[in-house]
């Protein structure tokens, strides 16, 4: 395909980094568009953000399929309906299956809030904090089978300064998720054009 890559951005809650994504895909010099915004949840704040931004935004509530396998389907069929090319998880909180990872292998990005492959999983800020660690930050990287764990596209740093709590940090991460992100998206939208994409 020619043109613009065609960017869905899959979310469960407020999509805040939903919103990063779209504001930097309104340049018309970059190299991707946000064409559809899938969300886990039907009450997810994201899907109303996104309406108002003028995106194509729809729920496929988990919570009514038989099981992961008929959810991915769904899901699935809607982003190949959509003409979809890069897949940008932003806040979705189903673990993909091996078997919906490799069909889309290199072609999806995934955010984590911490410096991988440290701290993979959950309460990434929280854990930080208990281990004493000088410094956190926030990754986005390709999706790969194992959590956590595909190519690194792009890394942010951010200081544990004295004082922190889960709350703070989190919000200074944030921040520079909300800068890195953009970058990285635009950096496998080129690498996907030029057919040299993620880890496929």
């Amino acid at each position: 395909m020619t043109g613009r890559v065609r960017t869905a951005i899959l979310l469960s809650g407020r999509g805040s980094n939903m919103q990063a994504l779209v504001a930097a895909a309104r340049r018309p010099d970059f190299p991707a568009e946000i064409a559809l915004v899938l969300s886990d949840r039907s009450q997810a704040p994201g899907l109303e953000a996104a309406r108002q931004a003028g995106l194509s935004a729809e729920a496929i509530d988990y919570r009514g399929f038989s099981g992961k396998p008929a959810f991915e389907a769904e899901l699935d069929a809607r982003l190949r309906a959509a003409g979809i090319e890069l897949v940008c998880l932003a806040g979705f909180m189903r673990i993909l299956s091996a078997s919906f990872v490799e069909r889309w292998e290199g072609r999806i990005l995934n955010i984590h809030p911490s410096l991988l492959p440290d701290l993979r999983g959950l309460n990434t800020h929280e854990r930080a904090l208990a281990e004493g660690r000088a410094e956190h930050g926030c990754t986005v990287h390709y999706v790969s089978a194992e959590l956590d764990a595909g190519p690194i596209i792009v890394a942010a740093r951010v200081p544990v300064l004295p004082g922190d709590d889960s709350e703070t940090l989190a919000a200074r991460v944030l921040v520079q998720e909300h800068r890195i992100y953009p970058r990285a998206l635009k950096s496998a939208a080129v690498a996907l054009r030029a057919g040299g994409a993620g880890a496929g």
